[in-house]
């Protein structure tokens, strides 16, 4: 039996949204200012970029463009309370969206434009892999770093941790 890509990636999601929320959840609301760097993102900017980026994926298939210039942006997220319910909101939603859609729909392509400029066009495919799930742990990573740099116990992924053994 063959399982549809909706299905499938619905699984992957829902893994690696469960990965990302447990990082999320150790995000101290009075270090969203620290940075480890200055060309670095602050902590609670990086926090708020993920809990968005799923929204991606959802934007892609409400239709075949998204035109920053007249699509609402979030606003920062300024607690981690705020950081976990967008990204709450966001994974349900996407959920929800998935299945809406067939597998011939991933094979659709999507715009992301501001005004006439065309930033990116890609199949919904590249949109999930890509924009969502790549970018998604990306930043995941960047973020685990962030809290073994403030001594905040990082949480087992993919495999243990030097804090915690893997989840079973």
């Amino acid at each position: 039996m063959t399982t549809s890509l909706q299905t499938a990636l619905g699984q992957e999601l829902k893994h690696e949204l469960k990965l990302t929320r447990r990082l999320l959840e150790r995000i101290p609301t009075e270090n969203f200012d620290w940075q480890p760097h200055p060309k670095s993102m602050k902590l609670g900017t990086l926090a708020s970029h993920i809990a968005n980026l799923v929204g991606y994926l959802e934007m892609s298939l409400q239709g075949p463009a998204t035109d920053l210039a007249t699509s609402p942006r979030p606003t920062p997220s300024i607690s981690t309370d705020e950081v976990l319910r967008r990204f709450d909101v966001n994974s349900e939603n996407i959920h929800k969206a998935l299945e809406q859609v067939d597998d011939a729909t991933f094979q659709d392509t999507w715009s992301m434009r501001h005004g006439e400029q065309v930033i990116v066009t890609m199949p919904h495919t590249a949109v999930a892999r890509v924009m969502v799930l790549n970018h998604m742990i990306h930043h995941r990573g960047q973020l685990s770093v962030y809290l073994r740099l403030l001594d905040i116990p990082v949480p087992a992924i993919y495999g243990g941790s030097a804090d915690e053994a893997p989840q079973r």
